[in-house]
Order: structure tokens, then C-alpha cells, then sequence
């Protein structure tokens, strides 16, 4: 792959199966989907508020709806999907466990992937400033980020323990490379693909 390609859209293309049906929730510009349409000949469709986004999606001929996935997917039966997307857009929501349990309910799998609010360079600034944390994962201040949620790596396990959901696969990400140790104080980012564990055999 080439290298300017995002390192969190590369692992996201190596989880997603050849084919597969992808739906992406909050998908932006269509970069990741139109990485999937390319690499890996996904059958792609995406959900998105912002019409300046949904004009760039339209540019890299990728399908895309107008809406706001946290009212729900009424529209999509249940498992017509191999795999929904919320990459970077968990945290931006109102209502997590609903819209992560339609996502669920469409979905065979769900591949999420967030900003690690404990990434130690947040903690610093925290405690030696005391001021909200501002990273390159993330990047606004206090008064204008997007994220209603900050939420740390253990949260998020922590969270699934408590829904009953099973995590399948979970990749830890720096600038550059996958985190392999101590991931909750050095990943920037990180993705999890899970599934109801209801739902496992």
C-alpha cells in the first residue's frame, strides 16, 4: 500500500474481507471507502451529515447518504451488512449504546476505532498545565472540538464488559506504527472490531 494512505485506513482494509458489504457511519470524505473500493473490491455505502463531505464522496464515486446515523438505522435490515464503520465518529455521538447496537444489529461485525484520551503526552499537558489535553490524535481545544465523549482504551473495554459485547480484534496505533506495549499511556489511536456476543456461535 502506499504510505500516504492513513495508517488507521490500513489496518481497517486489512480487517475488511474481500467483497464484503461495508456501511460507514460518519464516513467523511470517502477516503477510507474509496480505499475499500480499490483494495479490497468492498461493496461500499456511507452516511454522512456534512455536505461539503458528501460532495467529495460524490467526486471519488463513492455511494453516500445524507443523514445522521444517530437516529437510527430503520432502514437497513438486520446482518445486511458484513461490517459497519464508526471510525473516529463514536465519540462524536449523543447516544453511544444505541447507535453501536444498530450498528450491531446491521452489522455482522463493527470495526470502531477513536482517539486514546490517556495517551501520555494528554496526561502531561493535564497535570504539568492543567489544562485539557490537545494531541495530534486530539487536535481542537476545549471550546471546539467535535467529541462529546473522552474516553480512554480501558473505557472503552470496560464499556463492552458492560453491554455484552465481544471484542474480536483490537489494534493499538501510534504515529506510524501499531503500539505494542502499555498501549492505554502510548496509542494514539486504537481500532476494535467487535460483535454482539449474542451473536457468536
Amino acid at each position: 500500500m502506499k504510505q500516504d494512505i492513513r495508517l488507521s485506513h490500513k489496518i481497517i482494509c486489512e480487517i475488511v474481507g474481500q467483497g464484503a458489504k461495508v456501511l460507514d457511519l460518519g464516513c467523511g470524505d470517502g477516503d477510507l471507502l474509496k480505499i475499500l473500493v480499490d483494495r479490497r473490491a468492498a461493496k461500499v455505502q456511507g452516511i454522512e451529515l456534512n455536505e461539503a463531505c458528501i460532495y467529495k464522496c460524490v467526486e471519488k464515486g463513492v455511494s453516500v447518504f445524507h443523514g445522521d446515523f444517530e437516529s437510527g438505522l430503520k432502514g437497513y435490515p438486520d446482518k445486511s451488512f458484513d461490517y459497519v464503520i464508526l471510525n473516529e465518529s463514536m465519540q462524536e455521538t449523543r447516544n453511544v449504546q444505541f447507535v453501536l447496537h444498530e450498528a450491531m444489529r446491521v452489522g455482522d461485525k463493527v470495526i470502531v476505532g477513536f482517539p486514546n484520551f490517556a495517551f501520555f503526552l494528554g496526561r502531561l499537558r493535564l497535570f504539568f498545565l492543567g489544562k485539557t489535553p490537545i494531541t495530534k490524535s486530539l487536535p481542537y481545544r476545549w471550546y471546539s472540538t467535535p467529541n462529546l465523549h473522552f474516553l480512554s482504551l480501558t473505557d472503552f473495554v470496560d464499556f463492552c464488559r458492560d453491554e455484552k459485547i465481544a471484542i474480536l480484534k483490537r489494534f493499538y496505533l501510534g504515529k506510524k506504527r501499531r503500539v505494542l506495549f502499555f498501549p492505554n499511556l502510548f496509542a494514539q489511536n486504537c481500532i476494535f472490531m467487535i460483535q454482539d456476543a449474542q451473536a457468536r456461535p
